[in-house]
Parts: structure tokens; C-alpha cells; sequence
């Protein structure tokens, strides 16, 4: 029995229309990921580089280091860069504070988003320890030092986007994580019991 050739072409038409979808679908939420780890190599957009150490020798060249923090109001905590500007040797390792206290009554947990400042001069600043790698939960009325290590790598000087930068500022912003509550929390809410 043979299928009439219209009908078979409305099949493939379905089938390509059908596949279309499913590959934008899996597109569309890759993006995000793909569009951060794009940002990480990089240094678009002002997204810092991750460093396990500052370089063994730093230069004679100097920059200035601003701190400039934010955060959702959904959040409920005052955050607040503890450190004045900083003048800083280009290559060598510095540690900076910052200070959140969590002004709700309940627990909460918040995630740090970081953005630099002249954006060419994202590539060049380089984090080796930071509070924004993980998350940060503060108990109700609990302040916490939020320390951050950086250093400025050296090929900022030789970058032409980037040798005339002599001021970098480090930007943070604050936002709430919703966590799901524990099954035994949500079960007993719903008035399940064991």
C-alpha cells in the first residue's frame, strides 16, 4: 500500500517544522550558559577572569581599584563596599572587603553578580579568591566581611584598548536565591505526615 505524495509531503513538512522547533527549543536554553562561558573566555561585557595565583613579579605601573556595591530590594540586606579606593601595583595580589548584614527577620541567601568597569578592562582583572564564587546565606540581623583577592594582570599594559586605563571599578550586586524548601518542610505544610 503506497502513501499518496501529497500526504508524505506533509509529513516531512511536519517533521522539519517539528525538528526546527526542538533544536531553537534546545538553542534557546543552551544561550544562557553558552553566552556565560563565551562572557568567561573573554572578558566581555566586564566579566572577570578566575586566577589560582597572581603573577611571581608585578610591574612598577600602578592603577586605581574603586568598589561600588548594590542589591536587589527583594533581598532585604545592606551591602556595602567596606574598602576605599585602592591604588594598586599592575600584577600584584590585593584583597579587598566588602559588607553585607541581612536586615530581615528571616534567613536568606544571596548570590553576588560582578561586572568591571571600563568593560576592555574585564579580560585583565583576575579574582583568585571571592565571595561571589558561591553563594552566601546570613542569618536574620548577621553581618558578614565578604573579602575578594584579585590582581590586575600585566597584559593590560600592553593591550592597545587598555594601556590608557588608569582607573578600574569593581562592581557588585546583591540578589535573593530562592531555595526550595525541604520535603519534610513542604510535606508537613501541606499537612502530610509520615
Amino acid at each position: 500500500m503506497a502513501i499518496d505524495p501529497g500526504k508524505r509531503r506533509n509529513l516531512g513538512v511536519a517533521a522539519t517544522a517539528i525538528a526546527v522547533s526542538f533544536t531553537m527549543l534546545g538553542l534557546a536554553y543552551a544561550s544562557v550558559p553558552l553566552y556565560r562561558l563565551f562572557c568567561q573566555v573573554t572578558g566581555f561585557g566586564g566579566t572577570t577572569q578566575r586566577a589560582d595565583a597572581a603573577p611571581q613579579h608585578a610591574s612598577d605601573k600602578s592603577i586605581v581599584i574603586r568598589f561600588d556595591a548594590n542589591t536587589a530590594s527583594s533581598l532585604g540586606w545592606s551591602f556595602h563596599a567596606a574598602q576605599a579606593p585602592m591604588t594598586v601595583k599592575i600584577g600584584e595580589q590585593n584583597m579587598a572587603h566588602y559588607r553585607a548584614t541581612n536586615r530581615t527577620r528571616q534567613v536568606s541567601t544571596g548570590s553576588a553578580v560582578f561586572n568591571v568597569t571600563p568593560v576592555s578592562a574585564g579580560a585583565y582583572f583576575n579574582k583568585i579568591e571571592c565571595f561571589c564564587f558561591t553563594e552566601q546565606t546570613l542569618k536574620p540581623g548577621e553581618s558578614a566581611d565578604m573579602p575578594v583577592v584579585f590582581f590586575v594582570d600585566p597584559g593590560i599594559l600592553e593591550d592597545p584598548e587598555t594601556q590608557s586605563v588608569g582607573e578600574i571599578t569593581l562592581s557588585y550586586t546583591f540578589y535573593p536565591v530562592n531555595k526550595p524548601q525541604a520535603v519534610s518542610a513542604a510535606s508537613n505544610a501541606a499537612g502530610v505526615t509520615n
